[in-house]
């Protein structure tokens, strides 16, 4: 959420389309380098999985601390 990449990052593009969600950018032009994806299985019960996925890392990784929230003002940041 604080990579300077975020909003044109191909890789948290595929996140957002795994949950469901309006990207960012519909056109991400940035390949990220060697990114890390983690994905975890919920247990929702009554026979019910969740997917949980988030972006923890890449080799380009640039910190900017807020970005998220500025490209998005009116919505809370995800968690």
């Amino acid at each position: 959420m604080d990579c300077h990449w975020v909003d044109r990052c191909q890789a948290y593009h595929a996140v957002e389309r795994q949950h469901g969600v309006a990207h960012l950018n519909a056109a991400p032009d940035m390949v990220p380098r060697q990114p890390r994806i983690h994905v975890q299985v919920i247990d929702l019960g009554e026979a019910a999985v969740g997917v949980e996925w988030d972006v923890r890392a890449c080799e380009d990784f640039r910190c900017e601390p807020g970005r998220w929230q500025r490209l998005r003002p009116d919505l809370a940041v995800p968690s």
